[in-house]
């Protein structure tokens, strides 16, 4: 595999069509990368346009062959049309601060990686508590970033035809994530390490929608902001499996409620956009009325939200002293 030129993400699926992938997810990556860029030229394409834009569908020069690559199965892909694929597929995300047996919360994702995205940022933001810092004259998330960073590492850069589970372990005293990795060079990965693609069509793809920046980026980040959390750097170690171990002083959620994915989405958008509504909400969750009225009441009585404006036009908005600076 080391001797390798070409990249595990890019082999042709013959046999894969359209119907094996879930389209209702072009929808969303529509809307990233318009927030990415307002002139994204993704926005005026149609699916199929997106799909060869983004190299997901291709031709071989060397073989003739021509279709959807593998790169377009991990990104969107149904999850039997995953599991068919790469039947060893998932990342699992495990939460140990009483039980250090076993665990305490668990996350067996085995999904798109657009999902898996928001699945894993979710886990690991409910479980570890946030800092903020001022960066010139702009307030920033640490958590946010570390969380992101980890994410879309272990999913842009593992080696997907490997079988070795990738994983992240949040526990006392940090973070710990491993997953199978094509080596370069062995040893300690630092700030100043010159960094090689491991997946460059899952990675540009981030890229366009937001959820990554350019290479190298993410290991600069995680020195500089590790240190918010403790005096310690962090470990990033490549070998067959790569391992990162985040050092946090700081970790739980005991004093707060945990904040599910439903929550984490209206709280994100109302970040965006000021405040939501009940027909706003419906729409972002995909979920009938009555659900979503139960959702943002339980949101308004643990402090998450306010309720403004009349019965007819209520739109909820964070409390003045709120749990989205926790979040």
């Amino acid at each position: 595999m080391r001797k390798q030129t070409d990249f595990t993400e890019k082999k042709i699926l013959p046999y894969l069509t359209i119907d094996n992938l879930d389209m209702s997810l072009m929808k969303r990556v529509r809307n990233l990368a318009k927030s990415k860029d307002a002139n994204h030229s993704w926005i005026e394409l149609d699916d199929m346009g997106i799909l060869r834009s983004a190299g997901l569908y291709e031709r071989d020069f060397t073989t003739g062959q021509e279709g959807f690559n593998l790169a377009a199965v991990l990104l969107f892909g149904k999850d039997e049309t995953i599991q068919s694929c790469l039947p060893a597929y998932r990342t699992d995300a495990i939460y140990r601060e009483v039980n250090m047996d076993r665990y305490d919360d668990r996350d067996d994702v085995r999904t798109n990686l657009i999902d898996s995205y928001d699945r894993l940022t979710d886990f690991v933001c409910r479980h570890i508590d946030d800092k903020f810092f001022l960066d010139g004259t702009q307030r920033i998330s640490v958590r946010s970033i570390i969380s992101r960073e980890i994410v879309s590492n272990i999913l842009m850069h593992r080696e997907y035809s490997n079988p070795y589970p990738a994983k992240i372990i949040i526990k006392k005293g940090g973070i710990l994530t491993e997953n199978a990795n094509k080596t370069y060079h062995y040893g300690r990965i630092l700030a100043t390490t010159t960094p090689y693609p491991k997946n460059p069509v899952i990675a540009k793809f981030f890229n366009n929608i937001g959820r990554a920046d350019e290479l190298g980026s993410g290991v600069r980040n995680l020195y500089k902001y590790t240190k918010m959390y403790s005096d310690s750097e962090p470990i990033l170690f490549e070998d067959d499996v790569f391992k990162v171990e985040i050092p946090l002083s700081d970790i739980g959620t005991a004093d707060k409620p945990p904040i599910n994915h439903q929550q984490a989405l209206i709280l994100d958008y109302i970040k965006e956009n000021g405040s939501i509504s009940n027909a706003e909400a419906c729409g972002l969750l995909g979920l009938k009325p009555t659900r979503v009225k139960e959702i943002l009441r339980e949101m308004v009585e643990i402090g998450m939200l306010s309720a403004i404006s009349e019965r007819k036009n209520r739109r909820y908005v964070f409390q003045s002293k709120n749990m989205h600076d926790d979040k």
